[in-house]
């Protein structure tokens, strides 16, 4: 289950690396807003399941949903900040019914401003606890 459980750590640090790289790119075209957002949705599904998986690597619970895997975490030390990332969560799934091109601009700059900052602190926390493990 280690090798499993780095297998996905090396998953999510690509998507998250992509997710970067796209909030990076000029915003020219709607697409680069569409692209974005599936990178978001796409990082944070990793983001979860990554999570979960090593809660119950270290034995600490089992988790059963997103909501479970960010308490869980938030109270083991992998993320700082509940609110936000259940706020994060809420976003992800208005994301599936994101039809309004002003509606996407405010998640992408929440994404961008935010999220993205979530992501990666969680990336560094997870490589530092995995550290710890060998």
């Amino acid at each position: 289950m280690k090798e499993r459980l780095y297998e996905k750590l090396n998953d999510y640090k690509r998507a998250r690396a992509r997710l970067h790289e796209a909030t990076q790119i000029q915003l020219e075209d709607d697409i680069v807003y569409d692209g974005v957002i599936q990178r978001f949705k796409f990082t944070f599904e990793l983001s979860w399941k990554l999570m979960k998986m090593f809660l119950e690597y270290t034995r600490i619970t089992e988790v059963r949903s997103p909501r479970e895997a960010i308490k869980e975490s938030y109270r083991f030390g992998l993320i700082e900040s509940g609110k936000q990332w259940i706020d994060m969560m809420v976003d992800r799934n208005k994301t599936s019914n994101l039809y309004n091109e002003e509606q996407a601009k405010l998640m992408y700059e929440k994404i961008k401003s935010i999220y993205s900052h979530l992501l990666t602190n969680l990336c560094d926390k997870l490589e530092e606890e995995m550290l710890k493990l060998e």
